[in-house]
């Protein structure tokens, strides 16, 4: 049981002790300068959504693999003895005692559930609002935000312009085709 290149293994914990096992891991890590050349990176999957509760709409931080850490490293002996014997650990992902590495097919598609959402549209664009108080107005992009997935629409409303923040998904660029 010995790699020389570092892969991605899946370990499978105790349900809610993710953050636990992680920070146990990477204390291992650090207390022990031989693991810092075997052990590379401990990770969580997860991702931000946005919920509404109140009438607020806020980030939340979802755990794409509840139960699992991922863990970047080379599989040894003494690597495979610390890992499973951690704290809150049950065992690697794979059959019987064998860990079996991510594929890099499965290590792009968890990477991608951390990109942003891409959208067709720019500042200066005009959109149609598709949903909410202002369903079917027309207004122009003033400014839009990548990371919490808003823009802001000037609407003019009896000669005056008002400017709302919308989500990605309550827009749609007009096409002037």
């Amino acid at each position: 049981m010995s790699e020389k290149t570092p892969l991605w293994y899946v370990v499978h914990t105790y349900s809610g002790y993710e953050n636990k096992v992680k920070d146990n891991l990477e204390k291992s890590v650090e207390n022990n300068p031989k693991l810092r050349n075997t052990i590379f990176e401990v990770r969580i999957p997860t991702e931000i959504t946005y919920e509404i509760k109140n009438g607020r709409r806020r980030e939340v931080e979802h755990k794409l693999l509840p139960g699992y850490v991922m863990v970047n490293m080379i599989m040894d002996n003494e690597t495979w003895y610390i890992v499973r014997n951690t704290r809150g650990v049950t065992g690697f992902v794979g059959p019987g005692s064998k860990p079996t590495p991510l594929s890099e097919e499965d290590i792009m598609k968890l990477a991608q559930a951390h990109e942003p959402p891409q959208v067709d549209i720019a500042v200066g664009d005009e959109v149609n609002i598709l949903s909410g108080m202002f369903e079917n107005f027309t207004g122009r992009v003033t400014e839009m935000d990548q990371y919490t997935g808003t823009v802001k629409v000037a609407v003019t409303m009896m000669h005056r312009e008002t400017v709302i923040s919308l989500t990605f998904d309550e827009v749609k660029r007009v096409d002037n085709d």
